[in-house]
């Protein structure tokens, strides 16, 4: 755990085959991260743009596109597993993720099919099956959990959609009988990309929707008190140069709480970044942001809901472009 006092972990956002043979194994004992997530993009970037990759596949060769994809990606999800299991057996997280079909993302029973799949295949319990939150994603959490199968609830933008990710984890831990680690993924950064420019031009503070937002839903997750389950704050990367490269780590500091960023801003934080609780942030501070925004036209519901749909097309879009190039 990075700040122990706070049960504060850090998570690296990235996977790639030669990274887990070097950098990540030095990072973990740093200790400085003590657990990973993927996604279809990071993937995409991973097997499209690394050399480690080229044996393994032409040796699949006989196989669907589909098929090859998921060789690859059990494979680094099993090392990083593998990797990461000393501290999951000593209970400091240890955990990697890997995110199903995208494709899924409207049909529970596909979900919850490929999500058991593939956590009985890669047979590592410091395996998160990452599912979207949508409609047929809850019922799916809440299946996976009920047979004990640890998940990651993505693309939250919404403290709605938060709250149905709780209360499908509480109703699948209930049903297993026993705790299961659950974490729901809010995404930061893309929010303050999509309105900071618009908020300069009316004088309106950025880089704050997104951090106020994320705040926000950070304490209905906590509210709940759903055993096993805690808010991990993602799309935590910065954009802007006029914002020091760790802003969305050290902006969302909060206890029981995870981050997961790419490398180069787990780097800066732990060189540059406050260690210091940021959160929780008063609603009556939120709300002022709130009204600002509402007060030069912006309805952030409409726009939080464009990015969960964009979010959803990106997700499709870069496995999509995986299997083509397979």
């Amino acid at each position: 755990m990075y700040i122990e006092d706070l049960k504060f972990s850090l998570w690296a956002d990235f996977i790639e085959r030669d990274y887990l043979d070097n950098e990540f194994k030095e990072l973990i004992r740093k200790k400085i991260i003590n657990g990973a997530t993927s996604n279809p993009a990071i993937f995409k970037n991973a097997i499209l743009s690394s050399d480690a990759y080229i044996a393994q596949l032409e040796s699949l060769d006989n196989m669907s596109a589909k098929e090859k994809y998921e060789a690859v990606a059990i494979y680094d999800i099993t090392k990083a597993a593998d990797i990461l299991r000393p501290l999951y057996d000593a209970g400091d997280d240890g955990y990697v993720s890997i995110e199903v079909d995208p494709f899924f993302c409207d049909d529970a029973a596909a979900t919850i099919a490929e999500g058991k799949r593939l956590f009985q295949t890669i047979d590592r319990p410091n395996v998160m099956i990452k599912v979207p939150a949508t409609e047929a994603g809850y019922a799916a959490m809440e299946a996976l959990t009920a047979e004990g199968i640890p998940v990651n609830a993505t693309l939250i933008f919404k403290k709605s959609q938060a709250l149905s990710c709780a209360e499908a984890f509480e109703k699948g831990t209930a049903a297993y009988g026993k705790k299961v680690d659950t974490v729901i993924s809010i995404f930061v950064s893309r929010v303050d990309r999509a309105l900071d420019k618009i908020l300069a031009e009316h004088n309106i503070a950025v880089a704050l929707t997104g951090i106020y937002n994320s705040a926000a839903i950070y304490s209905a997750i906590e509210s709940k008190k759903v055993e096993g389950c805690r808010a991990l704050f993602a799309s935590t990367g910065v954009k802007d140069d006029s914002l020091p490269a760790y802003y969305y780590v050290e902006k969302l500091l909060a206890y029981n709480s995870v981050n997961t960023a790419p490398i180069d801003t787990i780097k800066a934080f732990d060189a540059h970044g406050k260690k210091e609780k940021a959160l929780p942030i008063e609603e009556s501070v939120i709300e002022v942001h709130m009204q600002e925004l509402q007060s030069i036209g912006i309805h952030l519901d409409d726009l939080l809901q464009k990015q969960i749909d964009d979010g959803l097309e990106a997700f499709k879009d870069a496995f999509k472009e995986i299997l083509e190039a397979l």
